[in-house]
Parts: C-alpha cells; sequence; structure tokens
C-alpha cells in the first residue's frame, strides 16, 4: 500500500519548480519577519506573566498563521518539505515499483537527486539525463 497519495513524475516535479521558488521567497520573507517579532513577542509574554497587563499586538501571531498557511499550501500539493529554511523538499515518486523521493534544495538548479524515502538526504542518488541513477 503506497505511503503518499499523490506521486510526481520526474517531469511533473520539474514544472512545479518556478512555483515552488516563488513560494519559498514569500515563506522566507514571512519566516525573517517573525524571527525578528520573535524577541519582541517573548519579552512581552514575560512581563504579561509577571505584572498581569494586557498583552502587546506584536504581529508575531499573525505572521506565524501566515507562514503556517504558506507552508500548508505546499505540503497539500502533495510536496513534502523537510527544511522550509534550506528550502529542501521532496516529491513522493515511483521507481522500479518502490515509491522513492526525488529531492530538490532551492540552491540546486533543476532536481538532480533521488533518494529512498528510509535513506533520507545522505543516501541521494544522482539523477543523469532525466533517468534514475543506481
Amino acid at each position: 500500500m503506497p505511503m503518499f497519495q499523490k506521486h510526481f513524475t520526474l517531469e511533473e516535479a520539474r514544472s512545479r519548480i518556478p512555483e515552488i521558488r516563488a513560494q519559498f521567497a514569500r515563506i522566507h520573507e514571512l519566516y525573517e519577519q517573525t524571527e525578528r517579532l520573535r524577541a519582541d513577542f517573548l519579552t512581552v509574554q514575560k512581563r504579561i506573566q509577571q505584572n498581569g497587563h494586557a498583552p502587546k499586538v506584536s504581529g508575531f501571531e499573525e505572521h506565524v498563521e501566515k507562514l503556517n498557511a504558506l507552508i500548508k499550501e505546499v505540503i497539500d500539493t502533495g510536496i513534502e518539505i523537510k527544511d522550509v529554511v534550506r528550502g529542501l523538499i521532496d516529491f513522493p515518486a515511483w521507481h522500479n515499483g518502490n515509491e522513492v523521493f526525488l529531492c530538490f534544495e532551492l540552491s540546486d538548479m533543476d532536481i538532480l537527486f533521488w533518494h529512498k524515502i528510509e535513506e533520507g538526504y545522505v543516501g541521494r542518488i544522482p539523477i543523469r539525463d532525466g533517468e534514475f541513477v543506481l
């Protein structure tokens, strides 16, 4: 029984790369904004615990909600996000009757690797001329 509902061919995954890059540009922008607001949010939360004053609206929660929505948008397409900061994602695919991942990182120009699901990033194997290399 398959682990994933959606599987991508190499061509389908490659066609998604421009959209993925745009989505991750938005995710990274919002992530950076959220990180800048985090310190203020934590300071405010500490003060609230100490003196019981009403919380200051920092925008942190709103940014976190937007960030989660953007990440969910990617995941809902069947793509696995492995590292948000690096932009490391896996596309479930089939190879010789086995479920595998087509591995992509934003720093890559193309989908250059695949790996068995249980082996992860360290088990990446090159894709050459559109073919899975063993």
